[in-house]
């Protein structure tokens, strides 16, 4: 029997008219979906397009903790057995992943443990790094700028050392590591170019002075932009 194709759908960060063709293809084609939740079953992924969705369409829910402090490799090993069972029998899944599948995307992981053993294809998404750009008007580089992204969860020490010599930067996966965030901006003399927005494209989107932000209320789906200073010629 021939097996099933794995799909990486990168389903954009929120818009869901932000889904390109292909995806939306595959998408409403495919036998079976998979996507991850919270373990509080809160999800995203389905949500953005659930217009989409057939009835009879087969979905594989795959719990993850997003916590720094319990690993998720465990959880991707039982998610990708469960997507396995259905390619080799011949069914192709399509793995929803918000934003970009290959720019933190949790589709690398299922990619790592399957690639080798079934025939697979990523579909690219527009990820909340240029969907925020263009929510917050502002372009990131001109010309020979380099454009940082990292994540808000590295120590301190070593956002400040590399937030010390960017160009233009995205800071990603805030949540709880915002204050953090903002003090090193503050010392680096960066506040007033920083630009703050959450949930990009969403219904709930919400762009707010970074100065005025409370930091309990900062969500992990929320990014600092700090746009380049060079100007276009």
């Amino acid at each position: 029997m021939n097996t099933g194709k794995l799909y990486g759908l990168g389903i954009g960060p929120g818009d869901p008219e932000l889904l390109t063709l292909k995806a939306h293809r595959i998408l409403t084609s495919v036998p079976v979906i998979a996507y991850p939740t919270l373990e509080n079953g809160k999800v995203l992924a389905r949500a953005i397009v659930a217009d989409f969705i057939r009835p009879d369409q087969i979905e594989i829910p795959m719990p993850l903790p997003f916590s720094v402090e319990r690993s998720s490799q465990p959880y991707y090993d039982i998610a990708a057995e469960k997507i396995a069972e259905h390619l080799s029998v011949g069914r192709d899944v399509a793995v929803l992943c918000e934003g970009e599948p290959m720019l933190y995307g949790t589709f690398m992981y299922l990619f790592q443990r399957l690639a080798s053993r079934f025939p697979t294809e990523v579909v690219p998404g527009i990820s909340s790094t240029t969907a925020s750009a263009a929510m917050l008007g502002v372009p990131i580089t001109f010309r020979n700028d380099v454009l940082s992204i990292m994540p808000a969860t590295l120590d301190a020490e070593t956002l400040r050392d590399r937030l010390a010599v960017v160009d233009a930067a995205v800071i990603i996966k805030l949540g709880r590591h915002f204050a953090k965030v903002r003090t090193i901006l503050d010392q680096l003399g960066l506040l007033d170019r920083a630009l703050y927005i959450e949930r990009a494209t969403q219904p709930n989107q919400r762009i707010v002075a970074i100065t005025e932000i409370d930091p309990a209320e900062v969500p992990y789906w929320s990014l600092i932009l700090i746009p380049s200073q060079t100007q276009p010629q």
